[in-house]
């Protein structure tokens, strides 16, 4: 598809400079007659594309066509409300905010407020006064030495690799401007990842940074990058939202010689990272290595991510918590419909449980367990806005971290060639000249830019539903439907009271 694509595109070209240069002359209609038949006869003779054959010399528009399919859908086609993964309201309240732009809208909703997913938060007529500071959260349990005091809202995991130099260089800075962390991905800590920001080391089932030869865990490795001054926390990467239940590939294309140093792989080789990891095969073990890694950091908070599966195999965490007395410092909830430049489109789809039901289990099975106030939640999935943060918290988060929020704050356009390395604003690619476009002098002020503007107007919605603090928000100011009837996330799902599950 890929060569009829250009060979179409080459085509025309021709076409169309012989025409504007030979147009008049009759030599030229003779040439252009020619080049017209040798094209349609190799069309006829060639066997890779049945339309050409059909339909020689014009079949070529219609691979012109589909290469700017998305283009044309996303520009021309679909409306404010109806974008996939990310609406156009969505992706314009990024930008404004970014670029410190205006913050309002005109004329009302576009947002159909009868649909049954439409959500809608309370508010009160005698509304708080809004915070004088932004809400920062301690993580860190009685086993941590160092915690860590963290902003509300973050920018996920996200490998260098995955994203270019320039990006992950902008972010750094810009989460180093705000204050708030940058996690790095399961990619490793490179030197763009250096720039001062506060980092949380993410670290998958190839153990990246951290790794033996044969593609262990490597104590001594991890222990000498784990008590860096900048690494704040350490997150153990068990799944992600976007493909749970599946290792990662980094072809040996991409896998050059400064990513395969950053990793600890060799270069020019196909890296496999298995689905499951090597150091613990049970929630004991799995709070032993916790405990281990802890230890080795100096102290720092430890904690795990996933997407919910089995929920009987995280309930069993938590009863191994219980039974050892050992926990970690924060667990990190990612949902079925979280992003990832790469994933096959059955697990993308189909695998994993979504980011709302996902959240309200884990955060009611801790609290069940008595282990709600020792383990903070941290969540990501489709948190782009004040609102995306309101409810999170609302529905029992601590912490909020985004991906593709932060992403579109550096310029991405949703062009959705994550997986293509020709990302055209230079933010999912390795390819120089491209990655040379994406400017950090201006990115990384809008990274910073997007995350003051969001939590402004996150503290202006506390405010407005009547809260002094966030100890104050809870299932009963979030509505949805179900049955017809605008009922609270408290009457569809009861808050849990702590240590309800012990004796069970």
């Amino acid at each position: 598809m890929k060569k009829a694509l250009s060979f179409s595109a080459i085509v025309l070209a021709i076409i169309l400079v012989i025409t504007a240069v030979y147009f008049w002359p009759i030599h030229g209609l003779i040439v252009l007659a020619a080049l017209i038949f040798f094209i349609g006869l190799y069309d006829l003779v060639q066997k890779k594309h049945t339309i050409l054959r059909n339909f020689p010399v014009v079949g070529h528009m219609r691979y012109l066509l589909e290469m700017i399919a998305p283009e044309i859908h996303q520009y021309f086609i679909e409306s404010d409300t109806d974008g996939k993964p990310i609406n156009r309201n969505q992706r314009s309240y990024i930008y404004s905010r970014a670029k410190k732009q205006h913050g309002t809208h005109p004329f009302g909703t576009e947002l159909d407020v009868n649909d049954a997913e439409y959500q809608w938060m309370q508010h009160s007529i005698y509304p708080a006064k809004k915070m004088e500071e932004p809400p920062r959260i301690t993580i860190g349990g009685e086993f941590c030495k160092k915690p860590y005091s963290a902003s509300i809202f973050n920018i996920s995991a996200m490998s260098f690799g995955a994203l270019s130099s320039n990006a992950i260089t902008a972010l750094n800075l810009g989460a180093k401007a705000g204050n708030f962390f940058h996690d790095t991905g399961e990619g490793g800590i490179s030197k763009y990842h250096r720039n001062g920001g506060d980092l949380v080391w993410e670290i998958g089932t190839g153990y990246f940074g951290c790794r033996t030869k044969d593609g262990g865990f490597d104590p001594d490795k991890f222990k000498e990058k784990a008590t860096w001054e900048e690494v704040k926390m350490i997150e153990i990467k068990i799944s992600q939202g976007a493909k749970p239940g599946h290792g990662g590939v980094l072809p040996a294309a991409k896998n050059d010689e400064e990513i395969a140093e950053i990793r600890g792989v060799e270069p020019h080789t196909d890296v496999i990272s298995p689905p499951g990891h090597k150091t613990f095969d049970s929630p004991e073990t799995l709070l032993d290595w916790i405990e281990e890694l802890r230890e080795l950091s100096g102290g720092k908070p430890v904690g795990f991510k996933l997407c919910i599966g089995s929920r009987e195999e995280f309930i069993n965490i938590c009863k191994a918590m219980v039974k050892t007395g050992k926990r970690p410092d924060f667990i990190t909830v990612d949902g079925a419909e979280g992003g990832t430049g790469a994933a096959p489109i059955d697990f993308s789809n189909f695998v994993g449980m979504p980011w709302e039901s996902g959240l309200i289990f884990v955060v009611d099975t801790l609290k069940g367990y008595g282990l709600k106030d020792d383990i903070k939640v941290i969540t990501a999935t489709k948190i782009f806005t004040a609102f995306d943060i309101f409810k999170a918290l609302c529905l029992g988060a601590d912490v909020c971290n985004s991906a593709r929020g932060m992403m579109l704050a550096l310029g991405c356009i949703q062009a959705l060639k994550c997986n293509t390395n020709e990302c055209p604003s230079g933010v999912a690619t390795n390819n120089k000249r491209l990655v040379k476009g994406l400017a950090v002098s201006d990115k990384w002020v809008r990274v910073k830019n997007y995350h003051e503007s969001v939590i402004n107007d996150f503290m202006e919605l506390v405010a407005a539903s009547g809260c002094d603090n966030l100890d104050q928000l809870n299932r009963g100011l979030i509505y949805k439907h179900r049955d017809k009837e605008w009922l609270t996330y408290e009457n569809v799902n009861k808050t849990i009271a702590d240590g309800a599950y012990v004796n069970n």
